[in-house]
């Protein structure tokens, strides 16, 4: 077997000849991923739903000392990658997977301080208003969790979100025992019957309607550690709906380097905490970036943790432009920048090891998740 550190080598060889083109467009690189498939199924005990809701996670592992982690064997990439699966019933099992063509991985470092305001200068986060925008594309693929946190339509019953917006690191949150993920949704006025009655002069008022969660899934590399041990590489979680949700959803891709982003940005849009009922949206330049992690300084406050970070890019194959999810927004880092310590707000990248993973979860078969 080829050693990991060689074929991580590789993948950034490979990813930087396929995207050398200098066609004009900001064009998706064409990956083959790895296969991560189950291996082994195990039954667990009930968990005991006793961990409080965390709305953010905080590191002070910056990205060089990311970079001089250790990286991690085969074989504890593939405990890091193995999952827990927690059903409606509040049963669970532990689910171990074998990997084939290693592509990538990365190890974090410890997390010990907190900080709470993730705004950088100027507060140039955006408020959607409005039906016409809050229930059409790409807006109307944010959701939110009954934990507090943000989450984004993958397929058509999935929603890809953050790790610690349903489990600690150690124990299940409260919330997660019945887990439902709300969809806004014009709120109706007496004796409408659903016709589109509005005030012009004023944007039309929202509300929730809320879908069960049938089944979760949490890599190990989350619960073995959080951001205390591992850092917030495996800060991901995928959640599976009791029923479709009906809407238009966004597809995951693997993350390109930050070079290659167009305009070197991100977008992400979230239920931030301190705009109760409003979806805020939000874009800005992605400032460092390690094999699992983007640094960047979007504003954003708790709640908005889960949401999915997405960029537009030419899609050759299909010769259309497309919205991919490559990230999930995590929290914040302390960063020593030439020995002044700034604070980052932080997105875990959807690696190709990862692409595999959640794609396995969503499609339930590797062969459809060959090409990221």
């Amino acid at each position: 077997m080829v050693g990991l550190p060689a074929l991580i080598f590789l993948l950034w060889t490979v990813e930087g000849v396929i995207s050398s083109s200098s066609h004009w467009k900001p064009t998706w690189p064409s990956y083959k991923v790895p296969v991560v498939v189950p291996q082994l199924t195990v039954n667990l005990d009930k968990p005991q739903f006793d961990a409080e809701a965390k709305l953010e996670v905080v590191s002070p592992c910056d990205p060089s000392c990311h970079k001089r982690s250790p990286l991690p064997t085969y074989e504890e990439v593939k405990d890091y990658l193995s999952y827990e699966t927690l059903y409606s019933n509040g049963s669970r099992t532990e689910t171990e997977v074998g990997i084939y063509i290693i592509t990538s991985g990365n190890a974090g470092a410890p997390s010990r301080s907190r900080t709470k305001r993730q705004i950088y200068g100027y507060d140039t986060r955006f408020n959607i208003f409005g039906k016409d925008f809050l229930l059409n594309y790409p807006f109307s693929t944010s959701v939110k969790l009954s934990t507090g946190c943000t989450g984004t339509l993958v397929a058509e019953k999935h929603v890809l979100t953050a790790a610690h917006c349903i489990h600690d690191g150690k124990s299940y949150v409260k919330g997660a025992k019945k887990l439902r993920v709300g969809f806004l949704r014009p709120k109706l006025k007496d004796g409408s019957k659903g016709a589109n009655i509005s005030s012009s002069s004023e944007p039309e008022r929202m509300k929730f309607q809320w879908i069960r969660v049938k089944r979760t899934h949490v890599p190990k590399g989350w619960i073995k550690g959080n951001a205390n041990d591992i850092g917030m590489d495996y800060d991901y979680a995928l959640l599976e709906l009791k029923k479709p949700h009906k809407r238009k959803f966004m597809n995951i891709g693997v993350s390109p380097p930050a070079r290659q982003l167009p305009g070197g940005r991100i977008h992400f849009s979230g239920y931030d905490n301190d705009r109760p009922g409003n979806l805020v949206y939000r874009f800005c330049d992605v400032k460092d970036e390690t094999f699992d992690l983007l640094y960047q300084q979007c504003d954003a406050q708790p709640g908005a943790s889960g949401s999915g970070v997405y960029v537009r890019m030419w899609k050759r194959p299909n010769h259309r432009w497309e919205r991919k999810i490559i990230g999930i927004f995590s929290g914040h880092q302390w960063v020593d920048t030439n020995g002044s310590p700034q604070d980052f707000n932080v997105a875990v990248r959807i690696t190709p090891l990862k692409y595999a993973q959640i794609c396995y979860w969503i499609k339930g078969n590797y062969m459809d998740c060959r090409d990221g």
